[in-house]
């Protein structure tokens, strides 16, 4: 027997869970420009004949060119968490098979039930805001031949209003050496070029604003000593006389392919190493002898200090030319600029000698970094600090303006995170926190992120979901790599997605009844005062909140 049930995106189905503990979803407000997520649940009884059976789906009463549906697949867990955490808001911690990334249905639009076995088709329905505002009813259909084995209806309303654009700044670090390793291509081969605008076109469809662009090859979780692919944009020489001289053909291509993506903002790649801004990243140039030869090598690296005589010339010619190049165009504020990635306290002065080198040049543009500790504020070394969510409440308590916020291993107990052990309805509630309180941007280190600690190799993400026992599974990335070059989506990155989309609906709805009211509502619901260490502990909770919000946007459209 074949048992299927329509189910919200906030749920994931393991293969021994019973269809039954899953509550069905029958009806669901969406504004015009949203884009609604919803899942069957499939499986077959015991008692079925056949170990898998191979029927055609089939969706009805949505136009179908705005509808897709892909396969939730599932990911070894080695990693999920560890264990003596004491927080329960997880769906396991037990290594095993988790359902993550979404797969395009074989065979055309075949599903393969399995006996005694729960899986998942994601349907996505994207009308864009080409679709006019009304009552959908949308039957999800299980087909074997021209008979009909299992039907299941949703009734979608779909209020006459548009989410406002998002305003919230968005990023996952982007790193283009990974996929030219994990595709075996030369970086910045017409390949790896295709392949890294079909990762940030994935990227900006699910909210991403900046693109980490790395103007040299950017100096994150590498071993001391050790080198990342290469994959510096900007060309360099050395003249004889020590002179330099940059090119910017990779740079002004990055730059067109952000144009047509409609990706707004460059993240420029950090100017030192991380945890401390002590060194130089791997700066490759073509270096230039008297004789006429030249040779292309690294210039800078590891053995170089951060403030050295050295550095510091290259650093204020090439920061000045590129900003002179990138204003013929106009793109000079569209760039964001990091000096060092989570420096702790006791690094607090090598920072503030590291960003006084390019400090006056950068005067006019935001310097911003991932950092938890609240001096780097309070002393004005850091005027855009990126708070890790777990230790943001000092920066709240001190109203830093335009504060950002940041998440990644080490956000495990309490507060919202994507790893692949947490529910959705943790993922998806840093939306409602991220509006209350103003944040102005996020960042999270690893959309695409292949390597294990401190990229001493490559690892394959489909059967290394926590890079080789390091970290948490689901925190190195949120796509996958199919083998044509594109990106898998994750059920995690279009879940993040939703709490962006949650945040313009608030924000709409505030446009009718203002924020106190807004959040009065969501709090009710809640049930106790909205906290960044606070998330939601059900499915039901977090759809009833969404659900409250488009109620009052439904009455205020009418």
């Amino acid at each position: 027997m074949i048992r299927t049930k329509l189910v919200s995106s906030l749920e994931k189905p393991f293969l021994q869970d019973s269809i039954e503990n899953f509550a069905p979803l029958s009806f669901i407000r969406m504004m015009k420009n949203q884009r609604l997520s919803f899942q069957l649940f499939h499986t077959a009884t015991p008692d079925e004949p056949s170990h898998r059976a191979m029927l055609t789906l089939v969706i009805e009463g949505l136009p179908a060119d705005y509808v897709t549906a892909r396969t939730v697949e599932l990911v070894p867990v080695s990693h999920p968490v560890d264990p003596h955490i004491p927080d329960d808001n997880y769906l396991s911690k037990a290594p095993g098979l988790y359902p993550d990334w979404l797969q395009p249905l074989h065979y055309g639009a075949t599903v393969q039930v399995i006996r005694s076995q729960l899986r998942a088709i994601w349907i996505d329905f994207d009308p864009q805001g080409a679709v006019p505002a009304g009552t959908y009813t949308v039957t999800v259909k299980l087909m074997n031949g021209e008979d009909t084995v299992s039907a299941e209806t949703l009734t979608i309303e779909m209020v006459n209003a548009e989410l406002p654009p998002q305003t919230v700044y968005v990023t996952q670090w982007f790193h283009c050496d990974c996929l030219a390793n994990y595709y075996n291509c030369e970086p910045w081969s017409e390949r790896h070029w295709e392949i890294v605008e079909n990762f940030a076109r994935t990227a900006r469809k699910n909210g991403i604003t900046l693109l980490l662009t790395p103007i040299l090859t950017p100096p994150l979780d590498t071993r001391e000593g050790g080198e990342r692919t290469t994959t510096q944009l900007l060309d360099v020489t050395v003249t004889p006389d020590g002179d330099y001289i940059f090119g910017f053909d990779k740079v002004d291509r990055w730059v067109d392919m952000c144009d047509r993506l409609d990706i707004p903002y460059m993240e420029i790649s950090h100017l030192f190493t991380q945890w401390g801004a002590r060194h130089a990243p791997k700066v490759m140039a073509t270096v230039q002898a008297p004789d006429g030869t030249s040779e292309y090598k690294r210039i800078f690296g590891w053995d170089t200090d951060a403030t050295g005589e050295d550095y510091t010339h290259f650093l204020r010619t090439m920061l000045p030319a590129l900003l002179c190049h990138l204003k013929k165009s106009g793109n000079d504020k569209r760039c964001f600029f990091h000096v060092s990635d989570e420096p702790g306290l006791d690094q607090l002065e090598q920072y503030q000698r590291s960003k006084a080198v390019v400090d006056d040049i950068l005067a006019d543009y935001t310097i911003m970094d991932a950092l938890s500790n609240y001096e780097f504020y309070r002393q004005g070394v850091v005027k855009t600090p990126i708070p890790s969510n777990s230790r943001i409440e000092p920066f709240i308590e001190g109203q830093v303006p335009g504060l950002w916020t940041y998440y990644c291993s080490g956000q495990c107990l309490d507060v919202s995170n994507r790893l692949i052990a947490m529910p959705a309805w943790r993922n998806r509630s840093i939306g409602m926190q991220m509006y209350k309180y103003d944040i102005a941007g996020f960042l999270q280190w690893g959309y695409n992120f292949y390597n294990n600690m401190h990229s001493v190799d490559t690892v394959n993400p489909f059967a290394d979901s926590c890079g080789d026992y390091w970290v948490p599974a689901g925190d190195t990335c949120s796509v996958y790599p199919a083998q044509d070059g594109t990106a898998y989506e994750s059920t995690r990155i279009i879940v993040f997605h939703e709490a962006l989309e949650d945040i313009r609906a608030m924000k709409l709805c505030e446009s009718f009844y203002g924020k106190d009211r807004v959040v009065a509502e969501i709090e009710g619901i809640f049930g106790e005062e909205l906290k960044f260490s606070r998330c939601a502990r059900s499915a039901d909770t977090m759809l009833a909140i969404r659900a409250r919000i488009d109620e009052l946007i439904a009455e205020a459209v009418q």
